[in-house]
């Protein structure tokens, strides 16, 4: 089967931006809802070329999507092409009875929640909406609903958060029971007023991260899951099938405001303006991009560089020019890296060193490479 197997699709709208945030959002605008699904559909149509028959994954991100007028959440939702895997991404304080069951109707089978954590004081330094028992209630209206698959978000490295706070919210998020944990450091963007306001905290937070890292995968291993990428843990079966098109180089197109798409050797990016995104998409012309060429050793290096994300070899074959061969010796040396079947694999101690051992496998050059 040829054609682009992967899809997402960017809801921008947000109740409220949070001082970290640096995506593409929107407060408010529940004026201009129904026109960008219009919108959304209309670069759909557009692109409608480059996608296979079938589907494999479909990712509705944000902003807030469930904070999108549910009509034409649904809308959108029935519109879109169909999938193996479709996942939405939800705030806690939007998801109600009749919005997860809504989800459920309209063709969703995934839902990522996006707890970030379930200690009070620490939600309201991240200036989030919803409060610890909201986040257990939308938990359970979605299973209630009849999500089978659902994926918490939890950050670590908040602003006066300490490892006992961590271990706790892991301990919450494990007697969730969810399919799916996405587990992230918080990074704060320079010059945001986040970084303005606990600017001297995110520095102690810093030196506590490999701590906290640790403490993450011990819990969540024990607990049964697997580690299979960096940041995120899966009951057998069950990872995200979009964000592993991602890691493993896969092609996929991205429509919306602030979407990116990469198909063969180009990528574009949608700009960030919802009234040129609008404009054009109601004169059935594609939005304002930015174009970037991406030439075979930039794609292999990439590819590269997310796949030792994973807990999997990643396949020698295309990708022997983007391997620095003295450097792979090295980290075979220090028990970082080896070599496996026909691939390459951080250890468990790689991957906790993650970045650093990364960057001595990838050649900066593909003359570099021996292999």
């Amino acid at each position: 089967m040829s054609g682009v197997r992967h899809l997402y699709v960017h809801l921008p709208f947000c109740a409220h931006r949070c001082g970290y945030c640096d995506f593409v959002t929107l407060v408010g605008r529940r004026g201009s809802h129904g026109r960008y699904v219009d919108a959304l559909l209309a670069e759909l149509a557009l692109e409608d070329h480059l996608l296979a028959n079938e589907l494999e994954s479909v990712f509705l991100g944000g902003g807030t999507p469930t904070f999108t007028e549910p009509a034409e959440l649904e809308r959108l939702l029935a519109a879109l092409p169909p999938a193996s895997e479709v996942t939405v991404e939800a705030n806690p304080e939007t998801v109600t009875p009749e919005l997860a069951r809504l989800l459920l109707r309209a063709g969703a089978t995934r839902v990522s929640l996006g707890a970030q954590s379930f200690q009070a004081p620490l939600l309201t330094v991240l200036e989030r909406r919803a409060g610890p028992d909201a986040v257990r209630r939308a938990f359970y209206h979605l299973r209630d609903a009849g999500f089978d698959n659902i994926s918490l978000d939890l950050l670590y490295g908040i602003p006066g958060q300490s490892t006992a706070a961590l271990e706790s919210d892991l301990a919450e998020a494990i007697a969730l029971a969810p399919e799916h944990l996405s587990c992230y450091e918080l990074e704060a963007k320079p010059g945001t007023r986040f970084t303005h306001a606990h600017g001297d905290d995110l520095a102690r937070q810093a030196e506590a991260m490999e701590t906290y890292f640790e403490l993450v995968v011990e819990a969540l291993v024990g607990a049964g899951y697997r580690w299979y990428e960096t940041a995120n843990f899966c009951r057998p079966g069950r990872q995200a099938r979009h964000n592993l098109a991602y890691w493993l180089g896969r092609d996929y197109v991205g429509i919306g405001i602030g979407a990116v798409s990469t198909v063969g050797r180009l990528r574009w990016r949608n700009r960030p303006s919802l009234g040129g995104y609008v404009a054009a998409l109601t004169a059935a012309t594609a939005p304002p991009r930015e174009l970037e060429p991406l030439p075979e050793q930039v794609r292999s290096r990439e590819r590269l560089m997310l796949g030792l994300r994973l807990d999997e070899p990643v396949a020698f074959a295309g990708l022997a020019d983007a391997v620095d061969a003295d450097g792979l010796a090295r980290m075979e040396r220090l028990g970082l890296a080896e070599r496996r079947g026909d691939g390459i694999v951080l250890t468990r101690r790689g991957r906790f060193l993650g970045g650093g051992v990364t960057a001595e496998l990838v050649a900066e050059t593909p003359a570099k490479s021996t292999l």
